[in-house]
């Protein structure tokens, strides 16, 4: 069986949770068999090489309407992400303002029609320029062989935005037992450190991690660079920690190798974002030995049930006071065990080969 994985253009220039979703995803579907090809929505694609096509994100639908009138048999992974809450509570400037007014689905069509302009981004399908950002989603959802959501919530979610059922199974999002693992000798510079690994931009929220622990006795480092559309928000981040030797910034490239070598050695890690799908970081963190902290907003829940520390997004003191309690208690070894035991890449492929051959059949 040969697959070809299909997603946005930018998925290196700008890696992100789904760029290891899907490098992983592939490296583990080569032991079983299966051939796959990485490529981006904007290559040339020889369709007739593949058995299936496998697209990745319904919520940028330009970058698949383009790809599927090729007569072949598809799957998407989902990551259906909802950013209504923080678009209309959180967004600054005359972009929230607008987002106030407008529907969730014209925000996210904006969005697409934004980057064309603001990045280069290319707008490839008529289709979702004259359909918009709902019927060009529900058009891909309905033609799909399967739906591959990483958490039932996820999936009812997609479910109660298009008003209509879709056939689906899930696929775990997932760590590297070959990576992360008790082997790792702890980078000791980021020793007891409360860290946030992500990109900086105002969905992931820290702006308001670091209000919650300016000048507290706690180190906070952020581990990431600013994303390519945040730059102020960015600046703001840098500029509320600015004399705070609290407060520190790596945004050097940092490879796996390097970076659970910060989590070993790190005692919580943080993603108070206002929408997680998974958070593909915090089981990362929690393989190596930190206590996590994490919001409601999205699909962390069914992740991570009782065993992490929740917070409120827009909430200073809620994140304070998880952050504080997960950092003075005892790791969480349940936790770790579970990771284990569910939510390998190997685990991941293996859900994604069986939906392979359904769709295939």
């Amino acid at each position: 069986m040969k697959i070809a994985m299909i997603s946005r253009s930018t998925l290196f220039s700008n890696p992100g949770g789904d760029t290891i979703q899907i490098e992983m995803t592939a490296k583990y579907l080569k032991t079983l068999g299966v051939r796959v090809d990485i490529l981006l929505s904007d290559d040339k694609i020889e369709y007739n090489k593949y058995d299936l096509l496998h697209f990745f994100n319904i919520i940028r639908p330009d970058d698949i309407l383009c790809h599927i009138k090729k007569n072949k048999p598809f799957v998407v992974s989902t990551v259906f992400a909802d950013f209504s809450e923080f678009d209309k509570y959180a967004r600054q400037g005359l972009t929230g303002l607008l987002f106030r007014i407008l529907s969730p689905w014209q925000n996210e069509y904006l969005k697409s029609i934004a980057r064309f302009f603001a990045k280069g981004d290319k707008i490839k399908s008529p289709y979702f320029i004259f359909r918009g950002q709902f019927k060009s989603v529900l058009h891909i959802a309905e033609n799909a062989k399967l739906l591959l959501p990483n958490s039932h919530s996820e999936y009812k979610r997609l479910e109660k935005k298009l008003h209509k059922n879709f056939p689906y199974k899930k696929v775990v999002n997932a760590i590297d037992p070959e990576i992360f693992n008790d082997a790792v000798i702890p980078d000791n510079k980021y020793k007891d450190h409360i860290i946030i690994v992500g990109r900086i931009e105002g969905g992931k929220n820290q702006l308001n991690v670091i209000k919650a622990l300016i000048g507290t006795e706690y180190h906070l480092t952020m581990i990431g660079r600013a994303a390519i559309n945040q730059a102020s928000y960015y600046n703001e981040c840098h500029k509320l920690a600015e004399g705070h030797s609290n407060i520190h910034f790596l945004e050097d490239f940092v490879e796996h190798k390097k970076l659970v070598s910060i989590y070993k050695a790190a005692r919580v890690h943080v993603l108070a974002s206002w929408f997680e799908t998974t958070g593909l970081v915090s089981l990362e963190a929690a393989m190596m030995d930190c206590n996590i902290v994490i919001t409601r907003k999205g699909d962390q829940e069914e992740y991570f049930k009782d065993m992490a520390f929740y917070c409120e997004p827009e909430n200073v003191e809620s994140i304070r006071e998880a952050v504080i309690n997960a950092y003075h208690s005892p790791v969480n070894a349940k936790l770790k065990n579970f990771i284990k035991e569910n939510y390998t890449w190997e685990n991941a492929a293996r859900q994604t080969f069986e939906a392979y051959r359904a769709a295939v059949n």
